[in-house]
């Protein structure tokens, strides 16, 4: 019994966030991130996707639409697919939040798992609603093969979930734009297939 879940990161977003801190912030994708995506269908057009299920914020359910042109499935939104609410952070420059927040903003920058965003969520709240995601998919989706179009954050996550990382080594592992992640579970033991793949490694 195998079942097969591509975790798909986003495309590149609209320019509008560049510099900005963005979580819950919906922000469409850059044409440059439509291309992205549309290289990860085509890559993907063979997989019997069974499902795909997809962060509701806009750069990301625009990119499982895409991926979605090329299969009969259809998209599903899960609110435990976000991205991390960084509350009164969201939408602001990192030059602004160094200045107005010079104390959280240290404790952002040398240990961003344990770090509670004033009227936002801390990493632990997303971990829990990311795991209990994956596991329902699971559960639901075994012994098929399923694609996940969500945020880099939620795809370390998951990644680290399933290697039984700790936290703080959660940085350590690259999420590029439109990347592809492929993680098998052969009789309900998990397996890393492939990480952070792009079109220019296809």
């Amino acid at each position: 019994m195998t079942t097969r879940v591509w975790l798909i990161r986003h495309g590149e977003p609209d320019s509008d966030v560049r510099g900005r801190c963005y979580g819950s912030l919906d922000v469409g994708l850059s044409p440059a991130g439509r291309v992205q995506m549309e290289h990860v269908a085509g890559r993907l057009k063979s997989e019997p996707l069974s499902a795909i299920y997809s962060s509701p914020q806009i750069r990301a359910a625009e990119s499982a639409r895409i991926l979605a042109s090329s299969h009969v499935c259809g998209c599903q939104e899960d609110p435990r697919l976000r991205e991390l609410n960084f509350g009164e952070f969201e939408g602001r420059a990192y030059d602004e939040i160094a200045a107005r927040y010079p104390e959280l903003y240290r404790q952002w920058m040398e240990s961003p798992t344990k770090v509670q965003f004033p009227s936002g969520e801390s990493f632990f709240q997303m971990r829990v609603r990311v795991i209990e995601a994956l596991e329902s998919i699971l559960c639901e989706k075994e012994g098929q093969t399923v694609a996940i179009v969500t945020h880099g954050g939620v795809i370390r996550i998951a990644i680290a979930w399933v290697l039984q990382m700790p936290d703080e080594s959660l940085f350590r592992l690259a999420q590029d734009y439109a990347a592809m992640n492929l993680l098998t579970w052969v009789d309900g033991v998990p397996q890393v297939q492939s990480i952070n793949v792009t079109s220019s490694r296809f």
